[in-house]
């Protein structure tokens, strides 16, 4: 190859030709770095076929300066992003990088010094030498990280560093992984575990294209089923990727993985410090001999990483939203999964006890083999399901348990078994206001109110980040010890738990309180040893966990999910509460679910408290085919975005006005979304409604193209959208 065609990584050229100097090997996929105007830059060497540019002469390339250290990216791969941003009207750019997400991992093999505690003491100690030796111990890590670790600055760890209290070690940024052995430690499955696992495993030894919906009610036991599809998998020395949408859920699977297979699983997530990050890219793309990497479990972002073997992908509560990505290349995990099984011809695995409507429409169709497991495990029973209509059972002034719901968690805790109470609210209470004046806590930057942390003593936006210490008198009047918390966060109801059941041990499962796998496992570890009495918790309770003992799930309000703009919401709503129900009665012990609501009528909190899922399913099914909605039509979504809110609008208007006039396109917009400003810019939306014979993304691509906007402007597509705010 004399000349090379690169997708350069840099947003405004995309695409540029050089020449391959003398003596340099390059081929389609090799990952180069190339001289641009004084700067260097990566780039990957595409097919010039599928790469088109203005020709330039050969005399005028400037030469590649180097290949980086890496195995050439797969053709599977390359299609697999040349897919992704076709289909979300992304650029070829913005996808690349999720591939070469580490840029450690590119720079070939290497060590480095990290520092772990020497076990003596400095001549001089101070508060913060003492707690940075408390928050260290067992850890090794660079100065940096250690830093973040400890809370402390890093001259602080020098000093301990040039005092002998911490020591350099030098380790192998490559160093192998343990070998997953796949009949470590086989389980006895029931029989119908067995013809499911039977019928994944067959598939992963043909080598080609599977795609499966394991649909099984909570507890069914579904990881240990497709843990032997895996097991054959790495049998043939064929890399496996699981994909989880909560780190805080890693923990959990990482045991029952470790039991199963004798180590844990390779780990890809943001928390994971720039080492890890480095040393498992690479593993990955070695392959899975000579201790690469078997089998990753990850979250979304795992999905681009260039695996050498790659022969099956599981996805795991695949209904999640959260597998779709809100900002930058807006893709669904999901949907990513079963292309990229697709373009490297193995199975793929969908796995959920409440599977997305768009997930059974294919399976019905025959596109997905649907395999079902319709039992739990060990003749566990399903737990019996109520409604507690607060119409009628209302609760205490300022108290939000009802009455039938605290006498079973008295009972519960009476007879020594676990209770469950979830709400989707994190914090204290939503809405904080002066009780003087009625001025309410705003977010600056966000429609959103401030929600109170009593926890963490702070007024937070849950939208970005923003957080304030709740003043002493009210901003707006001055009336000092005049704020009122309105409505119920976890934190709250935790706080309610411990007046009605003061002997209760109470621990709160969110975002906030298990925010790294070290607190997750911590709560799990307390949880099955019996330390706590109730949970109350967010969604991140209502999947992955397996409490023996916990027999009571309450709902404090069932209603909150179907509130607002969502167009899912039903099918949301349904799913979360399902799911936390599936918490109850997992063990020997039947379990018992009280949903709080102040409308038992509605049909889907009807079809949760009759256990008729299929009627549920039915209903919504109707209504999508009949609205045009996913998946019998289409969704886009145009997100216009700016720190000036004219500047904003006069944007929206231009495209409102260039709207193409199409027989099976309906444009809806522009109109200011419901999260009006979000981090201090200004946005509006359109959302697409399209039949299926309709190519959106052409349609908006042609739309967009034709218009210039400011610099301060900034327009976004969100292709099959969850998020409507």
């Amino acid at each position: 190859m004399k000349r090379a065609r690169l997708l350069v990584f840099n947003a405004a050229l995309r695409t540029l030709d050089y020449r391959v100097p003398d003596g340099m090997e390059v081929q389609q996929g090799s990952v180069v770095v190339a001289p641009l105007g004084p700067r260097q830059v990566i780039g990957i060497v595409w097919d010039p076929e599928r790469l088109p540019t203005d020709e330039v002469p050969e005399s005028k390339l400037r030469p590649l300066i180097g290949v980086l250290p890496v195995p050439p990216l797969k053709p599977e791969l390359m299609r697999l992003i040349e897919w992704t941003a076709d289909y979300y009207c992304a650029s070829m750019v913005s996808v690349a990088r999720m591939v070469l997400s580490s840029g450690g991992a590119l720079k070939g093999p290497a060590t480095m010094t990290e520092y772990r505690l020497s076990g003596g003491m400095p001549e001089r100690m101070t508060p913060q030498r003492e707690a940075a030796i408390e928050a260290l111990d067992g850890e090794q890590a660079t100065i940096r990280e250690l830093a973040g670790i400890a809370g402390v600055s890093e001259g602080v760890l020098r000093g301990l560093v040039n005092q002998g209290v911490l020591e350099p070690v030098e380790v192998d940024c490559d160093r192998p992984y343990p070998r997953a052995r796949a009949d470590f430690d086989q389980p006895e499955l029931s029989r119908e575990q067995r013809e499911v696992a039977d019928r994944l495993v067959e598939a992963v030894k043909a080598h080609g294209f599977a795609p499966f919906l394991l649909d099984g009610v909570t507890g069914s036991g579904k990881t240990e089923t497709y843990f032997e599809a895996i097991a054959a998998a790495i049998a043939e020395d064929r890399q496996v990727l699981v994909l989880l949408p909560e780190i805080a859920l890693t923990e959990a699977f990482l045991k029952r993985f470790e039991t199963r297979f004798g180590t844990p699983p390779v780990l890809w997530h943001s928390s994971l410090k720039a080492t890890e990050r480095r040393r498992a890219w690479r593993a990955i793309a070695s392959g899975p001999k000579d201790g690469g990497a078997q089998v990753v479990v990850g979250a979304r972002s795992a999905l681009f990483l260039p695996y050498d073997r790659l022969g099956l992908i599981v996805v795991d509560e695949a209904h999640e939203i959260s597998f779709k990505q809100d900002d930058g290349v807006r893709y669904n995990a999901r949907d990513i999964a079963v292309m990229r099984a697709r373009f490297e011809k193995f199975p793929v695995v969908l796995a959920s006890a409440t599977p997305a409507l768009e997930s059974l429409t294919m399976a019905d169709q025959g596109v997905y083999e649907k395999l079902v497991l319709p039992s739990r495990f060990g003749g566990a029973q399903l737990p019996d399901i109520s409604t507690v209509d607060l119409t009628k059972e209302v609760p205490p002034r300022q108290h939000w348990i009802a009455p039938p719901l605290v006498a079973a968690l008295k009972d519960r805790l009476e007879k020594g078994e676990q209770s469950l109470l979830f709400l989707n609210r994190r914090g204290y209470a939503p809405l904080t206001l002066c009780r003087n004046c009625g001025h309410r806590f705003k977010c600056p930057n966000c429609s959103a109110w401030l929600v109170e942390h009593r926890l963490s003593q702070r007024l937070a936006c849950h939208h970005c980040g923003l957080e304030t210490s709740p003043p002493d008198a009210c901003p707006e009047c001055g009336e000092a010890d005049c704020l009122v918390a309105c409505g119920p966060g976890v934190e709250r109801i935790a706080d309610e738990v411990a007046q009605i059941l003061p002997e209760a041990r109470v621990a709160i499962a969110t975002s906030d309180t298990l925010n790294s796998p070290e607190k997750a496992a911590e709560f799990i570890a307390m949880a099955e040893a019996g330390a706590i009495d109730v949970i109350v918790g967010t969604q991140l309770v209502t999947k992955g966990f397996h409490f023996p003992e916990l027999t009571l799930v309450g709902v404090i309000d069932a209603d909150l999910g179907l509130e607002g703009g969502d167009l899912r919401a039903a099918e949301r709503t349904y799913q979360q509460v399902a799911q936390v129900a599936g918490r109850a009665g997992r063990g020997a012990k039947p379990g018992e679910v009280l949903i709080q609501t102040r409308h038992p009528q509605a049909p889907v909190i009807a079809a949760l408290a009759n256990g008729d899922r299929d009627a549920f399913y039915e209903a919504e099914t109707a209504a999508r085919r009949d609205a045009g909605a996913p998946p019998f039509g289409r969704w886009a979504a145009i997100i216009i975005s700016s720190e000036d809110d004219r500047e904003a609008r006069e944007a929206a208007n231009r495209i409102g006005a260039a709207r193409p006039n199409l027989d099976d396109v309906m444009i809806l917009g522009p109109a200011s979304a419901p999260m009006a400003l979000l981090r201090g810019r200004y946005r509006y939306r359109l959302l697409i409604n399209a039949r299926r014979s309709a190519n959106v993304q052409d349609v908006i691509r042609q739309w967009l193209g034709a218009l210039d906007f400011p610099p301060g402007v900034r327009v976004s597509v969100d292709i099959d959208p969850y998020s409507f705010v």
